[in-house]
């Protein structure tokens, strides 16, 4: 059997429903001022036991703030103190110049390898505590533009 189409009048609008808005058929709450001596003390007690329950909430967090916070605070005496993570507490070494110019101060006028490039450029004062220094330094000798390829693993400047 079909079911019977119902038709709003033209130019009504559905209501949609707002928020927090009880369903249809559900209890509404009234308001306080309309609330008999009873239901007044009930509502209350209700608040009264959810304030306990949010207080006692609130102390277990602050405990463990505390617990971070001081956790927090060890850690951050271990990094300024050097220890930390890995125990070294280095930082990058600052160099006077990039490691393009540097390569391109070393190889202009001479032709090296790669390897001879990477341990003659730390000899001229470039710092690294790289520990795969030799593939950067092939990269850079690669991707920068400034260099020419003269044979294999063979670099010069441009």
């Amino acid at each position: 059997m079909a079911k019977k189409k119902t038709r709003r009048k033209t130019g009504a609008k559905k209501r949609a429903p707002a928020r927090g808005r009880a369903a249809a058929g559900a209890r509404r709450p009234r308001g306080l001022s309309s609330a008999s001596v009873g239901e007044l003390r009930q509502e209350l007690r209700r608040r009264e036991r959810r304030l306990t329950s949010l207080e006692g909430k609130r102390a277990k967090l602050l405990e463990q703030l505390a617990s971070l916070e001081s956790e927090m605070d060890q850690l951050g005496s271990l990094v300024a103190s050097g220890g930390g993570v890995g125990g070294t507490g280095r930082k990058r070494p600052r160099n006077t110049q990039n490691l393009v110019d540097a390569l391109a101060d070393l190889l202009n006028g001479q032709e090296l390898s790669v390897t001879e490039a990477a341990a003659e450029v730390q000899r001229a004062g470039y710092r690294t505590n790289s520990e795969n220094f030799r593939t950067i330094v092939n990269q850079t000798l690669i991707n920068s533009g400034r260099f020419k390829r003269t044979s294999r693993g063979i670099y010069t400047t441009k």
